[in-house]
């Protein structure tokens, strides 16, 4: 049933009389106690004010209490105007909630004044006109990753007026995470914890404070048993780097009761710092009962040439792939007589049986990929590139891949041994399979099947000192065309070779009037990655030059416009290197 209407009281009628009822008499409250009931129901309180306005304060009393000496029509207008403030502030009167604990201490040494001024310039324009590639100015938004990066090789803190910036700058661009963090240190998972847009930061990604100390295994249980996904492979990743043994023991406390899904990322997480420790574990993994799982372990054991399932792999593809020494070869061409010498001969597996799909190799094909090529291909992959040498005779990776190979089989087992040198990180096989720089096959005669081989990837297994000289001499006998990604594994800043090799291909093409819209992004990456020395000598290309014949309109424009960027950028990064340096100290 309805509740009733609650009654007003009014001020000189202690008394009330309703037709066949009975006289009842109720005191008048409290001057408090109408304060009180108010604040006990916030949103009862700015009708009843409206209600007394009205009225009027004569026939009814304002539900507020007045002080001494205050008429009651001033004391409703006092309450009227704290609870318009309040209702136009979107806020209720509520008890004080608990303050946060205090930020925490981080000891590393503040940035230098300039380079403080530096770092609120990078992040003010960080929304400006990023990817704009007109104009001679620097792209200050490309330089931020730089700077982050270098600001953190020196051991500087972020400076705390900064860091709400830091961590809206790392929330739009996940590729400044990692230095971010770093930078930003314990006081950003602290603010991260005050504000949802920066939950990001409680991942842990790239930052060595998300984790609980290693003294702490209380906290290091609670955060694995009860912390997001994210946090706990993160979590994994720090405790591994400290104990390999006891990352291992805390991923087998849960291990069985984990979804599909993160047993995968758990497994994908031991690729940093694998070792022979791991084996047992990956061993035992290749019966879990997902099949992106076993795959996934497969692909790490067989990244450790001595563990079991290597040496099984090993024993498949022997069986697999031989040398025949008396098969005569046509290794002129068409046309030519065909000449006797070592030829590889390959015996693609019949079956795939189950020991095969336990040790990783699936056995469906992708579409328009046969069977037995696509059982071959993995076999090679996983088996240690040792066996090779003792297959073929003592021959080195570089006279292995000369030979020549039987039944067009070439393309399909140089690819695998492509993919296994990047997986097992082997420098010498990736450069035999690369070849020479200044005059690499036809891709006819590499891969007549359409090869899946990816030659950054077997530049970024060799040092960097080798692998900056085979893009330099790439670059200086083909152009840049073909060499963009190659540029893009290439440790900064670019060796001297290398830098030369890009200034010189860009002022050929500017010489041969080529578009310079097509070179952009080579042009991008030399304003990050070349060696801010070069910029002195770079000045004489900033000149607008004459327009070759058939050149495109405004191309010589273009062209002095992208080199004077150029050189800017290069200036602006050597300033920056400065700043972040600090001053020498006097001695006494």
């Amino acid at each position: 049933m309805p509740l009733p209407a609650p009654t007003e009281p009014t001020t000189g009628s202690p008394s009330t009389t309703a037709p066949g009822s009975a006289t009842t008499t109720r005191p008048a409250p409290a001057p408090g106690d109408a304060l009180n009931a108010r604040t006990a129901a916030p949103g009862a309180a700015w009708a009843d004010l409206v209600s007394a306005a009205l009225l009027g304060t004569d026939r009814r009393r304002p539900p507020v209490a007045a002080r001494p000496g205050q008429a009651g029509a001033a004391a409703l207008l006092d309450a009227a105007a704290v609870s318009t403030v309040r209702r136009r502030a979107a806020l209720r009167p509520a008890p004080a909630g608990e303050r946060p604990a205090p930020a925490p201490t981080d000891p590393r040494p503040p940035l230098p004044p300039a380079a403080r001024r530096r770092l609120s310039l990078l992040l003010a324009d960080r929304g400006g006109a990023a990817g704009s590639r007109r104009g001679t100015a620097p792209d200050l938004t490309e330089l931020l990753p730089q700077w982050l990066a270098a600001a953190g090789e020196r051991g500087y803190r972020a400076p705390e007026a900064l860091l709400p910036a830091l961590l809206d700058a790392a929330r739009a661009r996940t590729d400044l995470r990692p230095a971010a963090l770093a930078l930003a240190g314990p006081r950003a998972l602290w603010l991260a914890r005050l504000n949802d847009e920066w939950k990001f930061a409680l991942r842990g990604i790239g930052s060595p404070t998300a984790s609980p100390a290693a003294a702490d295994p209380e906290s290091v249980r609670r955060l694995w048993e009860e912390g997001l996904f994210a946090e706990r492979v993160a979590l994994l990743a720090a405790v591994r780097r400290r104990d390999r043994r006891a990352g291992l023991e805390l991923l087998a406390t849960t291990w069985p009761t984990e979804r599909a899904e993160d047993r995968l990322m758990f497994v994908d997480s031991l690729r940093e710092g694998l070792s022979s420790a791991d084996e047992p574990f990956l061993e035992q993994t290749l019966s879990d009962r997902s099949r992106t799982v076993r795959a996934t372990a497969a692909e790490l054991l067989s990244a450790l040439p001595d563990s079991a399932l290597a040496g099984r792999m090993a024993q498949r593809a022997r069986t697999c792939v031989s040398l025949d020494r008396t098969v005569p070869t046509d290794t002129g061409g068409k046309g030519q007589a065909a000449t006797t010498g070592p030829l590889i001969v390959v015996e693609a597996p019949h079956e795939c049986d189950a020991a095969m799909q336990r040790d990783g190799v699936a056995p469906r094909p992708p579409s328009g990929r046969g069977e037995r090529s696509w059982w071959l291909a993995q076999l090679v992959e996983a088996a240690p590139l040792e066996t090779w040498p003792e297959r073929f005779g003592g021959r080195g990776p570089a006279a292995i891949v000369a030979l020549p190979v039987a039944d067009d089989w070439r393309t399909e087992l140089h690819d695998a041994w492509c993919r296994a040198a990047v997986r097992q990180r082997n420098a010498d096989w990736a450069g035999a399979l690369l070849g020479t720089p200044t005059a690499p096959a036809q891709p006819s005669e590499v891969s007549p099947g359409g090869s899946s081989r990816d030659p950054a990837k077997l530049l970024a297994v060799l040092p960097e000192e080798e692998r900056a000289a085979w893009v330099a001499e790439f670059i200086a006998a083909h152009g840049l065309s073909d060499a963009f990604r190659m540029l893009g594994i290439c440790a900064v800043p670019w060796a001297e070779p290398l830098g030369r090799a890009v200034v010189d291909a860009l002022d050929i093409a500017r010489d041969a009037g080529s578009y310079p819209w097509s070179f952009s992004g080579v042009m991008g990456l030399a304003e990050r990655c070349l060696d801010p020395a070069a910029a002195d000598r770079l000045d004489m290309l900033t000149a607008i030059t004459d327009e070759p014949e058939g050149a495109s309109p405004g191309a010589g424009g273009y062209w002095s416009e992208a080199f004077q960027r150029l050189v800017g950028t290069l200036r602006l990064r050597a300033t920056m290197h400065a700043e972040l340096t600090p001053p020498a100290r006097e001695t006494p």
